[in-house]
Parts: structure tokens; C-alpha cells; sequence
């Protein structure tokens, strides 16, 4: 098949300095995307250079380089807020570690002040478990109630039932694309049901936030989360972003420095959003290099990206079902729009893992496993999947290289 790609996959994989090394003899096939992307050289140059050049704590030095190291800081919030379509970033973005961590402090701190045994939180059978286990602490805690969406025959959200389950709540908290099926999920229609009803919604943006256009403002929604390690950043930090009056009704998440207007023997008084939330010395490094990968994000282009991994998914799926036929099975929606770059699947009964190992001798990079979403894998009957996941250095060739090396897996297994 011809590249057609919007993507000159070749110079981007130059960009990647992963990708030229050699993996039992062979070239990498790096399909592991959905677990952590990798980082260009941009975003790993720019973060040597920060500790190189400029390496000071940020908000209280007033010699040069710490002076120099706050201002990167904050414009990282900037451009990551920009980036996200944020109204307000200087208020409305709060640097974590990563999703997980931006879930917990939203469940502790909003989830807290305004849930309790009268209300709920409607939640899908699609989740990964940070957007599942800090709710399920929340009702340990406060006794809410939680509420599941479940999926369609095709694997979508099966959205019968939607404005039942969102009769009584206060919270609609989904992913924008799963990180097991590939399902996209039309967020916008979401925020407007849950506005309807009187509920807030959050998005868990993890899987989306390198592969999707977004834009928070025009999605009209309440919260969203992610990663910098599954966009090209560094591992390490990540994003809670909030409507700015929603964030400046909050209590602090962790107490400590950096998080305070001023402490007395007591009392304190919280800093204003988002210094409020992020107690002591925080991911400085990080946020530069954050920032330095949504500007390589932005200068291919978030559209073309997902053209790119969306030919590449309709690709893959086509040459799976040809090789395999009914010895795979592929669980996710048919290819086409609400169709991420995440391919799942069991050839035969060859086990997850030891799909994975075959590859793995072959240079193929995949995750095998639960993938972190259990109750999903429950409703699909299976304990663990081979999953592939695509990212803007994947190719044909890739894809190639996954089909040989599960051939190779069935004349050894099957």
C-alpha cells in the first residue's frame, strides 16, 4: 500500500532520537503509544537546557536564573493553557504530576466540598481506573453514588439511558477516547446532557490530548485532565485544567510552601488558584518540557496527526482481519471518525504476554495486559489483550512489522 500519509513519517521519526536505536537486531517498531509517547529531541534539548542554564527554584529567588526559571514556569502554563483552548490560563492551569493525580485532586477537593449520599456521579464502563478508583474512595468517604454508562454492541457509549442516569447528579466524568478500544467519544453532546441536567462534566484527556483536536471553551466543559508523558512530554507532570471560577472555590489539595498567602500558629491563608494547588518545589523542568512539546504538537498539527494515525488505524485493521480472519479478535468500534489509533486484540488463545514476548524478539513494541480498565475487560469477557497503539512517528511499516512478527506468533503457538 502507498504512504498517503499528511505526515512525512520519515522526518518525524528523525525528530525521535528512541526510534534510531535497534531492539534485538531490528529496527523499532514502537506501538506502544497508549502506555507513554515518546519525546523529540526538542523537548529533551530544551529541558537540559533549562537545568544547564537556568536551574533555580521558581516564586521566591530574586537573583537572575531564578528569576529566568519562574518566568519559563509560567509560560509553560501558558502555552499548555493556550493550547487547550483555555480562557484564562494564568488561573486555570494546574500542573500535577499526571491524570491520576489530577483526578485524585479533583475528587478530593470539588468532590468533597460538594458530594455527598444524595448525589452522584456518572461515570463509563470505559474508564481506566483513574477515572474510576478516586471516585470509588470518594463514596467510601462521603457515600455518593456512583452511576455507569455502559457500551453498545459496537462498543460505543450506549447513551439509551443518559439523561436517567443524569437525573440527580452533580458530575458526568469521562474519557475523551479510550485507551483500550479506540472509541472517541463525541464530548461536546456529553457537556451539553450533563449541563441540562444540572451536573458538571470532566474529561479524562489522557488518550486524546496528542491525537484529537480540542478546545475546552468551545467543548463547553468543566474540567479536563492529562499527561504530559502520553504527548510527547516528559513523565513526571501533568494537567488539571478548570474553569477559573470553579478552581477559585476550591480548598487547597496538599499543604506545605508555595500553596499559602500566609501561615500563623492556627491558621493559614491558601494562595489564590492555581498556586493553591501546587504545594512545594513543582515539576519545573517538566513544565518546560511540556511546553516544548505542544509546540512540536503544534507545529505538525493536531488535525493532521489524527488524519495520519486515523489512515494508519483503518490501515492496520485491514491488514489484521486479512492476515487472521476470525483467529483475531479486534474489540473497538469499526474504523472511521470516533476511531482512535488504539488497536486491542486476542489471536486465538495465545496469551497476551507471550503475544507480546514473540514481538518483542522482532523489535515490535505493544502492551499486553488489563491496560489499567478491568471492569471494562470484565464486560468484554477477557482477562488480558495485545494492544498496539499508533502515535505520529508510526507507519505502514510498522503496522507491517506487527502483522509479521503475530505471524511468526502462530506458527510458534497455534
Amino acid at each position: 500500500m502507498t504512504d498517503t500519509s499528511p505526515l512525512d513519517v520519515t522526518a518525524v521519526r528523525r525528530d525521535f532520537p528512541l526510534l534510531s536505536r535497534e531492539s534485538h537486531g531490528r529496527r523499532i517498531s514502537y506501538l506502544d503509544t497508549a502506555a507513554s509517547s515518546l519525546p523529540p529531541h526538542a523537548v529533551v534539548e530544551a529541558m537540559d537546557h533549562y537545568y544547564e542554564t537556568t536551574h533555580a527554584n521558581v516564586h521566591r529567588g530574586v537573583y537572575e536564573t531564578a528569576e529566568e526559571a519562574t518566568r519559563l514556569f509560567e509560560s509553560a502554563r501558558t502555552t499548555i493553557g493556550r493550547f487547550l483552548g483555555a480562557p484564562d490560563p494564568a488561573r486555570e492551569i494546574v500542573f500535577t504530576r499526571n491524570t491520576t493525580e489530577s483526578i485524585n485532586l479533583l475528587a478530593r477537593t470539588w468532590g468533597e466540598q460538594h458530594l455527598g449520599e444524595d448525589d452522584a456521579v456518572v461515570l463509563t464502563l470505559m474508564e481506566h481506573h483513574a477515572n474510576i478508583v478516586p471516585w470509588q474512595m470518594l463514596a467510601e468517604r462521603t457515600g455518593v453514588e456512583l452511576r455507569f454508562l455502559g457500551l453498545d454492541d459496537q462498543l460505543r457509549l450506549d447513551l439509551s439511558n443518559l439523561d436517567e442516569l443524569l437525573d440527580g447528579a452533580k458530575l458526568l466524568s469521562v474519557t475523551a477516547m479510550s485507551n483500550v478500544l479506540g472509541t472517541v467519544n463525541a464530548i461536546g453532546p456529553l457537556a451539553a446532557a450533563a449541563h441540562a441536567a444540572g451536573a458538571l462534566i470532566h474529561v479524562d484527556g489522557a488518550q486524546a490530548a496528542l491525537h484529537l483536536p480540542h478546545d475546552v471553551a468551545a467543548l463547553d466543559i468543566d474540567f479536563l485532565s492529562l499527561s504530559g508523558h502520553k504527548m510527547l512530554g516528559p513523565t513526571g507532570i501533568g494537567v488539571l485544567w478548570g474553569r477559573a471560577e470553579l478552581l477559585a472555590d476550591l480548598p487547597p489539595f496538599l499543604g506545605g510552601g508555595g500553596m499559602i498567602l500566609d501561615v500563623r500558629t492556627d491558621r493559614f491563608i491558601p494562595a489564590d488558584a492555581p498556586q493553591r494547588f501546587e504545594a512545594g518545589t513543582p515539576p519545573i523542568a517538566e513544565a518546560v518540557g511540556l511546553a516544548e512539546a505542544v509546540r512540536y504538537i503544534s507545529g505538525l498539527g493536531v488535525e493532521t496527526i489524527h488524519a495520519h494515525e486515523s489512515m494508519l488505524t483503518t490501515y492496520a485493521l485491514d491488514r489484521l482481519e486479512a492476515a487472521f480472519g476470525d483467529g483475531i479478535t479486534i474489540y473497538g468500534p469499526p474504523a472511521g471518525p470516533d476511531r482512535g489509533g488504539v488497536i486491542s486484540f486476542e489471536l486465538g488463545d495465545v496469551h497476551a504476554h507471550d503475544i507480546a514476548q514473540i514481538l518483542d524478539s522482532v523489535g515490535v513494541c505493544v502492551r499486553p495486559g488489563h491496560h489499567c480498565a478491568k471492569p471494562l475487560m470484565r464486560h468484554l469477557g477477557v482477562q488480558a489483550a495485545a494492544r498496539a497503539s499508533f502515535g505520529p512517528y508510526s507507519g505502514h511499516d510498522d503496522v507491517d512489522a506487527l502483522v509479521a512478527g503475530l505471524q511468526q506468533a502462530t506458527t510458534v503457538f497455534l
